[in-house]
């Protein structure tokens, strides 16, 4: 039996800050002139991903690993304010009621909730392939393939506009290079239809970055990958435990749920009004 307790907060919180620190790196790496860089404060992760507008350009973790005093805050404001990038921090409930007073009286404002999901994964679960739809075939991309992962990933969103698809694409192709990372697609006859990511660390698997192109919609391809991607993180790295993020109330957190993860808590995105 997992709890959803502080030491699970703490794994879960170090997982994700992980995954997007590798995508921050590799950001770095392929566009050095960006800047892309982060920073550990306080147990925290503060980062820049090159741009204001990235949604990791923010902190994670803050609060969950130690104590946070305005010594700390003030050292984070100063790193994003020499990028020229707005503050925002994805807070765990579990960090406490201090640490929101202190950003209430740092002027800072809640935007943003978000659930963030857990299960159990086991390396001798029966994967049943008949319940799924044997036209779909899902693998992990071969080097070379992350501009074709990137754009099946975008096209999933292309009913949401051209911008946002666009922006997908672009974060995708850095995204999929980063270390920890494994870029999963389901095929139906060889045609990318859906994508989806994995980062992995410790034995944690977060599950991420899932989109199906409208046209392939409800024919099983996010179940697919959701079951290949539990699979490979078993059986493959050894991976006990999985999550994912979600709005609440999400189409998205329906699906987890289905699958049998459980809410863990509930986390507020806090902004610094300028």
């Amino acid at each position: 039996m997992i709890y959803a307790d502080k030491n699970l907060a703490r794994k879960l919180e170090r997982a994700e800050a992980r995954a997007n620190a590798s995508c921050v790196e590799a950001r770095a790496r392929l566009f050095p002139e960006s800047g892309a860089e982060w920073t550990e404060v306080g147990g925290a992760y503060a980062m820049f991903d090159g741009s204001a507008e990235s949604p990791l350009t923010q902190t994670f973790g803050l609060g969950v690993f130690d104590e946070i005093t305005e010594a700390e805050i003030e050292r984070i404001e100063a790193f994003f304010r020499q990028r020229g990038a707005p503050v925002f921090h994805e807070i765990c409930p579990l960090a406490g009621v201090p640490l929101l007073t202190l950003l209430s009286e740092r002027g800072y404002r809640p935007i943003e909730l978000s659930n963030v999901l857990y299960r159990p994964v086991e390396q001798e679960k029966s994967f049943d392939p008949l319940a799924a739809n044997q036209q779909i075939k899902t693998r992990v991309v071969e080097a070379g393939e992350t501009e074709l992962w990137a754009r099946t990933a975008a096209d999933g969103w292309a009913s949401e506009g051209q911008e946002l698809a666009e922006f997908v694409f672009q974060i995708g192709r850095v995204n999929a290079t980063a270390d920890g990372g494994f870029p999963f697609l389901a095929e139906i006859e060889g045609r990318p239809i859906s994508a989806g990511m994995l980062f992995i660390h410790e034995d944690v698997a977060l599950l991420a970055g899932a989109s199906t192109v409208p046209e392939a919609r409800r024919q099983g391809a996010q179940n697919a990958l959701l079951e290949a991607r539990l699979r490979f993180a078993a059986r493959e790295r050894g991976c006990t435990t999985a999550m994912m993020v979600a709005l609440p109330g999400s189409q998205s957190q329906r699906n987890a749920e289905k699958n049998g993860f459980r809410v863990a808590y509930t986390r507020t995105k806090w902004q610094l009004d300028s």
